[in-house]
């Protein structure tokens, strides 16, 4: 049975950033969601949104994904965390807490803030700790209007999409953390399948072709300071977040019969991709923007060539 996280005490315990290829500068957030994230929505009726059953998002979860299910089972989407996951590995404790808070706050669907990790030395124990944001602010787009008249189910039916595609992104930082082994889940698994096609050497063109690209827009907005090595770390970095995006973009396309295209995927992240690698310092905003399209297309490329690799090998989805 899940329990609810209890708190650590501060004085056994060291809070730092997790090195996770995951941890994308977000910083950690109390239950309260800052004021910057409370922007009111234009041309959006007020309403309570606690007309939404959990009961209902979590069965239309449980439908495409058992392991997800099980992470969310006995989590109430009120912002506070509970523990989905404990492992001995030796003689540490390994744990996972998990928060997930339903609320409008921009014009963001969803954002998933990575662990920070607390230690304690003490009790030999290790806890990380993630919060999901979900913004079910496209209640009235017009594909879902016609494919839910009724907004209680509109509501729980876009929950559920966000809330599946921040969750992909939490179950395979949770696969990359934990111990080999204990965070192993099939989307993980799918997940990892996905990546070492990317860098196969079946794709190794389309794959040259992309990291030239974020070489490119990393030397763009290197600080003066850095050195190449820590430039190519964050190549490395930002070229595993586009593979998470294109699996979990797809995974819940497929799961929710919104099937997203390689080419729309390819543009939005790779603008996305442009600014975590440190937007136009050292160049004009032409040239920055003239690298990013060219991301853009080497990104379309290389989704195109992993759909055709995974198709080869027989690959089919879980």
């Amino acid at each position: 049975m899940k329990r609810k996280a209890r708190p650590v005490e501060k004085e056994v315990n060291v809070w730092d950033w997790n090195s996770s290829l995951w941890s994308y500068g977000f910083q950690d957030l109390n239950t309260s969601v800052p004021a910057s994230f409370s922007t009111s929505i234009s041309n959006v009726p007020y309403f309570d949104l606690r007309i939404y059953r959990e009961s209902v998002v979590k069965s239309l979860i449980k439908a495409h994904s058992k392991d997800m299910y099980r992470l969310l089972g006995n989590i109430h989407f009120d912002g506070e965390y509970y523990r989905v996951k404990w492992a001995n590995s030796g003689e540490w404790e390994y744990c996972w807490d998990l928060a997930v808070k339903v609320q409008f706050f921009g014009k963001m669907l969803g954002m998933t803030l990575y662990p920070k990790r607390l230690v304690s030395q003490k009790e030999k124990r290790i806890v990380y700790r993630s919060m999901i944001l979900v913004n079910p602010y496209q209640l009235w787009d017009a594909a879902l209007v016609s494919k839910f008249w009724n907004l209680q189910e509109r509501v729980e039916y876009l929950i559920a999409r966000i809330l599946f595609h921040e969750c992909i992104h939490v179950m395979i930082s949770l696969g990359n953390i934990l111990p080999s082994g204990f965070g192993h889940t099939d989307i993980y698994l799918e997940f990892r399948k996905m990546f070492e096609i990317s860098v196969s050497k079946k794709l190794s063109t389309e794959l040259h072709n992309v990291q030239f690209r974020l070489w490119n827009l990393v030397l763009f907005g290197a600080a003066g300071s850095e050195n190449e090595k820590k430039l190519l770390e964050r190549v490395q970095e930002i070229y595993e977040f586009l593979i998470n995006e294109k699996y979990s973009n797809q995974k819940t396309g497929k799961a929710f019969s919104f099937p997203p295209n390689n080419k729309s995927i390819a543009r939005k992240y790779a603008w996305i991709a442009a600014v975590k690698a440190g937007g136009s310092r050292q160049v004009s905003k032409r040239v920055w923007q003239v690298e990013v399209r060219r991301l853009s297309i080497a990104l379309r490329e290389l989704f195109d060539g992993i759909d055709t690799e995974l198709s080869n090998i027989g690959f089919t989805w879980k």
